[in-house]
């Protein structure tokens, strides 16, 4: 099955897109009524967001790629169509692919591809395991009218949840075992016009453990951010004060469960992987509309929370 186009039933809300991709195979042709794009912002109204439903095939190599347990592919299925629905409810299009068959991690599609202003770049994941993504991606983006600007290449290694827009002209890049510190001169050239912010990201658990800039900070508005502070660089803290960015801090025992990783819908309307409920509240106290979805498969045995199963395609800025 890997490689090919995969088939499973799941209910897509009407509005989505469906966009059915080989893994390599590119796809030149465009899709009429999505020709929108542009994202360079974390929290600006979510308007179009592709995703990568989890496919039968994907769960032989969870050991391969270091997930937790085996994902139930019945569950995940159920778990990824609520997760569409909840986005539709917020407004967006939804763009559901099944590129790269036989990957359990192509579901976290924030990371093979950076999205800005202009059209999106094809990163080049620090995991192994990931570095036929961005490839992969690029028919994905084709088929949705997106357009890709550029690419990492080797040596440097950018993945993108270690890319964070503070505002449309400054992007912060953590440094570390997934994106190295050749990354900012790779991107420099792709993103003109954007001051780049490197931070040197905590050793925490090794490389075989995945680290990045967002498994502790999420923008939530303009001068609000969800953040786990003790592991934070200090110059990043100073960074948000002198912006007039103001913090919620993920209590200690909900960083590990993804605490931190919240996507913004639109400003102060947040998605939530289920069960962060002092982290939840913390949100709610500082005015923000919060709706969970339950992530057992898709989010806990792989390690990634909802900014890691979308990759926003367009955001409008309020």
């Amino acid at each position: 099955m890997r490689g090919g186009i995969t088939s499973i039933v799941v209910n897509i809300p009407r509005a989505s897109t469906v966009v059915n991709v080989p893994a390599d195979v590119p796809h030149p042709g465009t899709v009429p009524h999505v020709q929108r794009y542009g994202a360079a912002s974390m929290w600006g109204a979510l308007e179009r967001v592709l995703v990568r439903r989890p496919l039968p095939a994907d769960a032989g190599r969870w050991r391969e790629v270091g997930w937790r347990a085996q994902p139930d592919v019945a569950a995940a299925a159920r778990e990824h169509e609520e997760l569409c629905a909840l986005l539709e409810e917020a407004g967006a299009e939804v763009v559901v692919s099944e590129h790269d068959a036989g990957n359990p991690d192509a579901i976290y599609v924030y990371d093979p591809t950076l999205v800005g202003r202009n059209g999106a770049v094809l990163l080049r994941p620090g995991k192994e395991a990931r570095r036929r993504e961005p490839d992969a991606t690029a028919a994905v983006l084709a088929e949705a009218g997106v357009p890709v600007v550029g690419r990492v290449d080797a040596p440097a290694t950018v993945e993108g949840g270690d890319t964070v827009w503070l505002d449309d002209t400054t992007l912060l890049v953590g440094i570390g075992y997934r994106t190295s510190p050749a990354a900012l001169d790779a991107l420099r050239p792709l993103l003109p016009g954007v001051e780049l912010i490197a931070f040197d990201l905590p050793h925490w658990n090794g490389a075989d453990e995945v680290m990045h800039l967002m498994s502790f900070l999420s923008p939530l508005d303009r001068d609000l951010a969800v953040v786990y502070p003790r592991i934070a660089p200090t110059r990043l803290m100073w960074l948000l004060a002198d912006r007039g960015i103001r913090v919620v801090e993920v209590p200690d025992d909900e960083f590990v469960s993804m605490g931190p990783n919240v996507l913004a819908l639109g400003p102060r309307r947040a998605l939530a992987l289920d069960g962060n409920d002092e982290t939840r509240r913390r949100m709610e106290r500082a005015g923000v509309d919060v709706v969970v979805y339950r992530g057992d498969e898709i989010s806990h045995k792989g390690d990634g929370g909802p900014t890691c199963l979308t990759r926003p395609l367009l955001r409008l800025d309020s």
